[in-house]
């Protein structure tokens, strides 16, 4: 049976194979209670990257943002994702990237995910699908690693497999594709930076079990209205007992703007990611288009630049253009 990205293939030359340009999603971790299990990803924002073959083992990065991140490519994520593939080939072939980044590093919505899914995902097509999905969301992974200093996938499998995943486990590795309903996402992203391995060092190391046992539960709500697209069971399950009472200090305003959000028709949501950025879900574009209104608003007032998304969740994940 033919690996899963190598069906592509069957339609297009090796000439072909040179080159190839890829849309990477921006994603939303977490989902409130799903901490390092459950990611979705948007259809905006999104990075473009171009990735070439190159003919010695070597990775080029070429960024094409005024972010200024690492072209060296051990300290970027995109390049070590190429590194680690480089090496798995034996070091018979090398990589030139050049990523026009749309998403802000920092922001909570899947930066870095982005890069290196986008980076797995590509060098896969070019190598002629010669690797498996869950190998190359592993290679991917590595990047997250040198992101945060933890390889987490709850960005990077919705980011390469599009709609909402379930990560059961990391080892092994066990990903699990949810269906995912027709809700519309509305992302604020205040211009500050929560780094997501800052975020991380913060968290309490120990969780009392009557907290453990109502954030199960919301889990598996928040699981089980996706697959019955039962909207009010959504809503209720969209509640974090344990992470978001920690980080929601570092995200000015955070309270209030849920409080509005859900007093303006939102479903609910919460932290995207590690943070700054906060998601929330609608069933409609009118509520989504009410809830930026008053994201905007909170954080007009309080004098924080911000930029928002009213979106909707991609069900294609890392798309070759």
């Amino acid at each position: 049976m033919p690996h899963a990205f190598s069906i592509y293939f069957n339609s297009i030359t090796r000439s072909d194979l040179n080159k190839i340009t890829v849309k990477s999603p921006g994603t939303v971790a977490n989902l409130v209670c799903g901490f390092d299990i459950l990611g979705m990803a948007l259809n905006e924002p999104y990075d473009i990257m171009h990735l070439k073959l190159l003919n010695e083992p070597i990775v080029v990065i070429i960024n094409k943002d005024d972010f200024n991140l690492p072209t060296e490519p051990e300290k970027n994520v995109a390049g070590v994702v190429l590194l680690s593939i480089i090496e798995r080939m034996n070091h018979k072939t090398g990589f030139e990237v050049v990523i026009e980044k749309h998403i802000k590093p920092g922001s909570g919505i899947g930066s870095s995910a982005a890069s290196a899914a986008g980076a797995a995902v590509a060098a896969n097509h070019l190598l002629g699908g010669i690797f498996s999905r869950d190998e190359v969301v592993q290679f991917a992974m590595n990047g997250e690693k040198l992101a945060s200093g933890v390889k987490h996938a709850d960005n990077i499998a919705p980011c390469i497999l599009g709609g909402v995943s379930l990560i059961r486990s990391i080892h092994p590795l066990d990903i699990v594709a949810i269906p995912s309903p027709d809700l519309f996402v509305t992302v604020v992203h205040p211009q500050i930076e929560v780094r997501t391995s800052d975020a991380r060092q913060i968290l309490k190391k120990q969780v009392l079990l009557k907290d453990a046992i109502r954030q199960w539960g919301n889990i598996a709500g928040l699981v089980t209205g996706f697959l019955k697209n039962d909207y009010e069971l959504i809503g209720r399950s969209l509640e974090d007992v344990i992470i978001e009472p920690v980080r929601s200090i570092l995200i000015p305003g955070f309270d209030e703007i849920k409080r509005k959000c859900k007093d303006a028709g939102a479903l609910g949501g919460g932290i995207s990611g590690s943070g700054p950025s906060v998601f929330m879900l609608s069933v409609s574009e009118t509520i989504a288009k009410a809830t930026e209104t008053v994201m905007k608003e909170v954080y007009d007032r309080l004098g924080i630049e911000n930029n928002t998304y009213v979106t909707t969740i991609n069900k294609k994940g890392v798309e070759i253009i």
